[in-house]
């Protein structure tokens, strides 16, 4: 017995759920791809960009995911011998690190564990100490998302601000952009890369870069420029070449109608909307981690993101038979846990194109799943999420 029939809600941090209108942006014919609508989507699309990343940098569309932005970020202003820093927060940011190693960079991780945000203070310390300059660029994540913590990026920026280096600060905001704020010039950042498939509430296959004037002249002289992902080609004149092909029409036409309804919302609504949902989802973990076998994965709440929450399971509890419980029997899709979580923890995404009924409907879910699993939790979770949620949001 099910009570699954309907429509599945993904939970989880990415696709995340796509609204009708978005959908219905693709359902239309193909044009040429030098038309003057296309030419303008683009246009705008671009500057709208630069308003989501905070910058008067230049912007940049890749038909690729967040993977794809990673390595157009790093092969527009390294060479190959070059040496970066990666701050360690979870396993998205080793594997940007990793692509770095797999194109010839040299990459040292600082420090850092899955459980605790990065240290600003531990950035500057070792930047102080590379007295040569040898290190070129500093990788951060802002919301790691197999983990769930939130770094500081502008704290980081002040950070390598105070150490007087010269090094590109590169941030990904895949889980981040358009659910939390994102300031770039105003932190420091060089280089910001994103997706479509998270906050953006858009298909899957669409990526951003963003690049401030000091990473576009570093770009000159850079060895690993390749065709596809290269800079200077795409910002020709010629339409085709912002792509280096053939645009990605429909792709496009969603992510247009999908920032309309963010700008429609208003970008401090929208950031609003997630820090309650996301503390929704806090005060029912908190709830539930009293019965001993729930807890959250980020040890300082300060340092839990709004856009997705990593949970422990104590063994012999295995998180796997809650999620499959929550997705067989009642439609609810929750993240795994990645890396060294696997097996170890479940994730609930609260990011994009979600409101109270969902997220509540999904917390209901997952105590559900506890309750009929066994799994020892404490009570009144949903209630709790409902109790924050009704005196936040007043009548």
């Amino acid at each position: 017995m099910t009570v699954r029939t309907g429509r599945e809600f993904l939970a989880v941090p990415g696709p995340t759920t796509i609204p009708d209108e978005v959908l219905q942006a693709m359902l239309r014919p193909a044009v040429e791809l030098y038309s003057p609508p296309l030419v303008e989507l683009t246009d705008s699309l671009l500057r709208d960009l630069k308003r989501l990343f905070g910058t008067a940098g230049q912007t940049y569309i890749y038909i690729a995911n967040g993977h794809g932005a990673w390595e157009a970020a790093l092969t527009n202003v390294l060479s190959k011998g070059d040496k970066i820093l990666v701050l360690a927060s979870g396993r998205f940011g080793l594997d940007w690190g990793e692509a770095a190693k797999r194109l010839g960079i040299s990459v040292e991780v600082l420090g850092g564990d899955w459980r605790r945000a990065v240290r600003p203070a531990d950035v500057e310390r070792r930047l102080r100490d590379d007295k040569d300059g040898v290190i070129k660029a500093i990788l951060a994540v802002q919301i790691e998302t197999s983990t769930g913590i939130a770094n500081d990026i502008e704290a980081i920026g002040r950070a390598i601000k105070a150490a007087g280096h010269d090094a590109l600060f590169m941030v990904d905001a895949v889980a981040s952009l358009g659910c939390v704020p994102f300031e770039m010039d105003a932190w420091g950042v060089d280089i910001a890369v994103s997706g479509s498939q998270k906050g953006l509430m858009s298909p899957p296959g669409l990526s951003f870069v963003a690049a401030s004037d000091l990473a576009r002249a570093i770009h000159r002289n850079a060895g690993l420029r390749t065709p596809y992902w290269d800079w200077t080609a795409r910002e020709a004149d010629t339409h085709y070449r912002k792509y280096a092909g053939t645009p990605p029409e429909h792709l496009i036409y969603a992510l247009r109608k999908a920032l309309d309804l963010l700008f429609d919302e208003g970008l401090d609504n929208a950031f609003l909307r997630h820090r309650l949902l996301a503390e929704a989802v806090r005060r029912a973990v908190g709830s539930w981690q009293t019965g001993k076998v729930i807890a959250f994965n980020v040890l300082e709440p300060a340092e839990r993101s709004d856009t997705v929450t990593t949970i422990l399971m104590e063994p012999p509890f295995d998180p796997s038979r809650l999620r499959d419980y929550c997705e067989a029997k009642c439609g609810v899709v929750l993240g795994r846990g990645l890396g060294e979580l696997d097996g170890k923890a479940f994730r609930i995404a609260h990011m994009g194109y979600v409101n109270a009924p969902m997220m509540l409907g999904t917390l209901g879910v997952v105590e559900m799943g506890l309750e009929a699993l066994g799994i020892p939790h404490g009570e009144g979770g949903v209630q709790a999420a409902i109790n924050w949620l009704s005196t936040s949001v007043k009548a």
